[in-house]
């Protein structure tokens, strides 16, 4: 293992970091201001799932998920006033869209809102994981918070799969999107 994805090796944030690289305070704020859009992204994702589904038998699924999301979201709200992180300027898009993508995914059905809740999630346990290889010992509270919010990420995906999210129509074209846009949205919340 390399030094800064061994735990326990890595004292400091960006220890092995080099020329052109975030400093260790840049790559905090990124880190929370891209996880507060993420994490407000998935509340909508959610909600748009819930707009269309909220009556079915998936409903309470569905609620419980946005609620851990809603716990995620509150953490980093949190954490952009404490630090004096600049959240990012695309929440309003990232209103929009979020919503917009629920939606349209449980439009599709049950198996098409969950497929959409395993790429997202995916995605994030990418992301979530990377962050905390790169955070040191010296963010230890922020990478036990990113590290309990990963498991429950993980938590959703299974939910997802259990119920039937690789059935839905065009499930790897769709689930392929869904993660490179994720993915985006990453990359440009880190800076914009």
């Amino acid at each position: 293992m390399s030094q800064a994805s061994s735990p326990g090796r890595n004292s400091r944030t960006m220890a092995n970091r080099l020329p052109g690289d975030p400093t260790p305070r840049e790559y905090v704020a990124r880190t929370i201001r891209v996880d507060h859009a993420g994490e407000y992204g998935a509340k909508r994702i959610y909600e748009g799932q819930l707009a269309v589904l909220g009556r079915t038998k998936y409903g309470p699924l569905l609620e419980h998920m946005k609620e851990q999301e809603q716990v995620h979201l509150d953490t980093f709200s949190r954490l952009i006033a404490e630090r004096r992180v600049r959240p990012t300027a695309l929440l309003p898009v990232w209103h929009v869209a979020g919503f917009a993508l629920g939606a349209a995914t449980a439009l599709i059905g049950h198996r098409g809102a969950m497929a959409c809740t395993v790429a997202v999630e995916e995605a994030i346990d990418e992301h979530y994981a990377a962050q905390y290889a790169t955070l040191g010992e010296d963010e230890q509270p922020l990478r036990d918070r990113i590290e309990k919010f990963r498991q429950e990420e993980l938590e959703h995906r299974d939910i997802g799969l259990e119920n039937e999210a690789e059935l839905a129509p065009a499930y790897r074209l769709l689930a392929g999107a869904i993660k490179a846009g994720c993915k985006l949205a990453i990359k440009v919340s880190e800076r914009i």
